[in-house]
């Protein structure tokens, strides 16, 4: 155990380095951390950027190499952090070595033509939960279509990436379980039933709309940066973008 921490605190905690604040607020995690310390990228950072790995998802090739490198906190383990903390520390990575502005490629939807808009990244806000989890980190809702009463936890990166590694597994032209794995890996209890293979099976055989109050119940009280951005195309239309972290977040690193 006290290895493990070890390896993933770094012990760099004499380098140049920030308190990053975490939009959780560390309510999630055993240690409540409401915020980090960050290290900046340097250029033996660049082995981990420079090393694409085109068998792996981006956030197992870049993502978890990078948190484990510039995370100087020894009991924080970064796949254990929630998606809306890493995108926290991935931002203050990017504007620290590139600066805040983040250019987007987009079509005026009016003349159809391209066009190039600018945001900010450090003007983004937080979305704030409109329900708070209980004392063990979980949220509870009653599904509309089944009546049955289900709590739920927020994904890890270290679930998000076994959700991606399932849909690298499927041949193309077969269709990945992903929607189904990440009900699975959401729901913890459903009316007070607790067994893994019955909570497969249920989500497994859950109504769509069911399916969907989960998604949006999630998405309503996730604590993270709000993404949601609007823009003014040449045309004077108004563009709805959303900030992804793939390739275009990532490509001033290489």
């Amino acid at each position: 155990m006290e290895q493990d921490l070890v390896n993933y605190g770094q012990q760099n905690f004499n380098l140049p380095h920030d308190i990053i604040q975490l939009p959780s607020g560390g309510i999630f995690y055993k240690s409540k951390k409401k915020s980090i310390k960050v290290g900046y990228l340097t250029a033996t950072d660049e082995n981990i950027l420079a090393n694409i790995d085109g068998k792996k998802s981006i956030r197992e090739a870049i993502v978890v190499p990078l948190l484990r490198n510039k995370i100087y906190e020894p009991e924080i383990r970064p796949e254990e952090l929630l998606e809306g903390d890493v995108e926290a520390v991935l931002l203050f990575l990017r504007n620290t070595s590139f600066g805040p502005e983040y250019k987007l490629n987009l079509t005026d939807p009016k003349t159809n033509q391209p066009f190039e808009a600018s945001i900010m990244l450090d003007e983004l806000n937080i979305k704030q939960p409109k329900i708070q989890p209980n004392e063990d980190g979980l949220f509870e809702t009653k599904l509309p279509m089944s009546g049955s009463v289900v709590k739920l936890k927020l994904l890890s990166l270290m679930d998000t990436i076994a959700i991606d590694n399932i849909v690298d597994m499927y041949p193309k032209g077969y269709i990945a379980p992903t929607v189904t794995t990440r009900l699975n890996r959401m729901v913890v209890e459903i009316d007070g039933n607790t067994n893994k293979e019955d909570i497969a099976k249920f989500c497994q055989n859950m109504l769509i709309g069911d399916s969907k109050h989960i998604r949006k119940f999630m998405n309503e009280n996730e604590p993270k940066l709000d993404l949601n951005r609007k823009v003014i195309a040449p045309s004077g239309e108004k563009v709805d973008v959303q900030i992804a972290f793939g390739v275009e977040f990532f490509r001033p690193f290489f």
